[in-house]
This record gives structure tokens, C-alpha cells and sequence, in this order.
């Protein structure tokens, strides 16, 4: 989908709040979104994250726990700087990449592919309150999914309006 944006939904269900991407992406993808919206629960498949970034988007939303040191349930709007800047070498592990780790994969994959990354790349996280073994996000994680959802479809036209300025 070149141009479009992406939101990606990345974590466990069997690790409790880790699973808060999935959920999130779940109930987004059940809404009504622009045509140039890609909503796709990842899970743990960090390896096809970063392979599904080489078909060109523009914008990439990954949604994930993302332990900060807030209470359980805060959610956290972080944008990222160069993607190679944010982490190491990439770990070819398809089951354990996290997002820093798919960033820098795809740095790699676009060198020897000639791909572009997208253009703006946002993290949108929560703070778990457990990811120990069990499925089931804890209570705060629990409420917290219906304003990420708004989040997102916030940030769907902001970023549907930008391009529209771009192009005119």
C-alpha cells in the first residue's frame, strides 16, 4: 500500500497487558477507516512487520505495552527519530523483536531492497500493569484500549489532513 499508513499491532496475548497492541488494533480494525488505512494485528511476527514496511507506507503507528514507569494504563504517544538511531543490530528472532528491533531490521531491508521507510513513524503504548503468563489484560490496561482506539482515529485525520495539504 505505497503512500498509506499503517498501524501495527504488536505484542503476546499469552503475556497479560503485553497483549494491549492486539487488542487495541482488534477493535480498530471494526470501525469504519480512510481506504488508505492498514490495520494488522502483528502479534509477536516482528520479522513480518518489517517486511510488510517495504511495500512503501508512509505513515507507521505500532501499537504496543510500553513500559515507562507511569501507572498501569497510561498511554504514551512517542515519535520515533530515524529508525537506524533508536536501537542496536537487528536480532533475526521472529518471536521476540521489539519495536526498536524491527526499526532497525528494516534500515537494513531497505538498503539491500532500495525501499524507503515510512516517512513518520509513531508508538502508541500503554502501561502494563503485568506481563506474566495469562491471557487477559489487567483492569487499567482494560480501560485504557477504548481511548487508544480514539487515539488512533484521532490521529488518522490529523495525518489524512496533512497529506491533503501536501498535495495541493
Amino acid at each position: 500500500m505505497t503512500g498509506g499508513t499503517l498501524i501495527a499491532g504488536i505484542g503476546n496475548v499469552f503475556l497479560g497487558d503485553d497483549g494491549f497492541g492486539v487488542e487495541t488494533v482488534r477493535r480498530l480494525a471494526a470501525r469504519p477507516l480512510p481506504g488508505h488505512v492498514e490495520v494488522v494485528d502483528f502479534g509477536v511476527r516482528g520479522v513480518h512487520l518489517a517486511y510488510q514496511l517495504l511495500d512503501g507506507y508512509d505513515t507507521l503507528v505500532m501499537v504496543d505495552a510500553t513500559a515507562r514507569g507511569g501507572a498501569p494504563g497510561t498511554l504514551y504517544l512517542i515519535e520515533v527519530g530515524e529508525p537506524g538511531g533508536i536501537g542496536g543490530p537487528a536480532v533475526l528472532d521472529g518471536h521476540h523483536m521489539s519495536p526498536d528491533a524491527v526499526l532497525a531490521l528494516l534500515d537494513t531491508l531497505c538498503a539491500g531492497a532500495g525501499g524507503t521507510p515510512p516517512r513518520r513513524i509513531l508508538v502508541l503504548g500503554c502501561e502494563p500493569a503485568t506481563v506474566e503468563e495469562g491471557m487477559g489484560l489487567s483492569p487499567a490496561v482494560a480501560a485504557a484500549v477504548p481511548e487508544a482506539v480514539r487515539t488512533l482515529v484521532e490521529l488518522l485525520h490529523e495525518d489524512l489532513a496533512r497529506t491533503e495539504e501536501r498535495t495541493r
